[in-house]
């Protein structure tokens, strides 16, 4: 070690690099599992940006009728099928701010439809922080202002107006509170069952672990459309539609647990031999604790990585039993509810915006999956 000339203390050792990497190595082996799994989820982009726009959408849903302009029912019976209206902000060159041109309705007597024509003449400007629908915050505040609402005597349809003249882009704000929330109820009843079942007909085998695998097999053996409509269609019609979202999120869970389930009974015939496995029974630890302790912490991984490519399935379920009409009902708002509406083919030709709710279970499936991927790679974190 010598003293440079400005006071700064120099190591005269040679640069040793095979140190330096083994020192950076040791570094990573020490580091917490947490920070291993950030560091490389971080390199796994569209995993990062799914897990952040999914992380958005969640934190929106308890402000969803804040967000909204109108309620998820509110009719306005003189612009049915009204087209999607721009917000512009300049007028004859001047900048005045987000606003619309009133709309109204025409007859077109070559096609027989109502048009929309926009009076550009007159614009309105938008109102911000305004009186509106009634809703609850989060689902217990009681409330009535809005973020923002349509101008005096005109009308604010983003995304345009369903055939009731309903506001779609309202709708679909209100209805990803159900469709969103009804996968993570279900992954919940589905995980606490495989997990429990699997769990035991793993780590106990004999009689347990053969009755277990049969109900397994039977379950899986059923075709699964045919069974989500019949247990749908036993759910009695007079139901309020919050009793039958439960139901609902419940039957989807039911139904998802026997493939967990498997999966969790052959990482347990695996590793219940393990040495520490055999260390902690032989000390006098329960199977319960055994279980908890030791066992699962080591699948957990797997687990986190199936629950974020399990709910998507959930919400398609969801979507698929509204769309056929033996799932979630009006007034019940759900994208599958508003994807029935939708039914009509030629309606989708004539107002193609009546099939917009299509999008958002296309973006939130995908996001779930890139998010599953990231995950499924960085749990793994040893792995090159």
């Amino acid at each position: 070690m010598t003293k440079h000339t400005d006071g700064r203390f120099v190591d005269d050792a040679p640069f040793d690099a095979d140190a330096a990497l083994q020192q950076l190595e040791r570094a990573d082996l020490d580091a917490p599992n947490w920070v291993l799994v950030w560091r490389k989820f971080k390199t796994h982009k569209l995993g990062l940006i799914s897990g952040v726009f999914l992380l958005f959408c969640y934190l929106m849903l308890p402000f969803a009728g804040f967000i909204a302009p109108y309620g998820p029912n509110e009719r306005n019976g003189e612009h049915l099928y009204a087209p999607p209206q721009s917000i512009n902000w300049f007028h004859d060159g001047s900048f005045i701010g987000p606003y619309v041109y009133p709309i109204v309705a025409e007859a077109d007597l070559e096609t027989f439809q109502w048009k929309f024509v926009a009076d550009t003449e007159d614009p309105r400007a938008i109102r911000f922080f305004c009186e509106g629908a009634e809703y609850r915050l989060a689902g217990l505040v009681k409330s009535d202002t809005h973020l923002f609402c349509a101008p005096e005597g005109a009308t604010l349809f983003l995304w345009g107006s369903d055939r009731l003249g309903r506001d779609v882009f309202s709708r679909i704000l209100y209805g990803a509170q159900l469709s969103l929330t009804v996968g993570l109820i279900g992954i919940s009843v589905s995980f606490t069952l495989g997990i429990f079942f699997g769990s035991i007909a793993g780590y106990f085998g004999g009689k347990i672990d053969w009755v277990i695998n049969r109900v397994i097999e039977v379950l899986r053996s059923l075709p699964e459309l045919p069974l989500w409509l019949a247990l749908s269609a036993a759910v009695p019609s007079n139901w309020s539609p919050v009793a039958v979202f439960f139901i609902i999120s419940i039957i989807l869970g039911i139904l998802d647990w026997p493939g967990l389930a498997r999966s969790v009974r052959a990482k347990f015939l695996s590793l219940r031999e393990e040495e520490y496995v055999r260390a902690a029974e032989m000390m006098g630890a329960s199977s319960g604790r055994v279980i908890r302790k030791h066992l699962l912490p080591n699948f957990m991984s797997h687990l986190i990585a199936s629950a974020t490519l399990s709910i998507p399935a959930m919400i398609l379920g969801e979507t698929a039993l509204s769309f056929l009409g033996l799932g979630l009902r009006a007034p019940a708002v759900s994208w599958g509810v508003m994807l029935n509406d939708a039914q009509n083919l030629a309606s989708i030709e004539i107002y193609p915006w009546t099939a917009i709710p299509m999008l958002p279970i296309i973006v939130i499936v995908l996001a779930f999956n890139f998010l599953g991927d990231g995950l499924r790679d960085s749990l793994d974190p040893y792995q090159q």
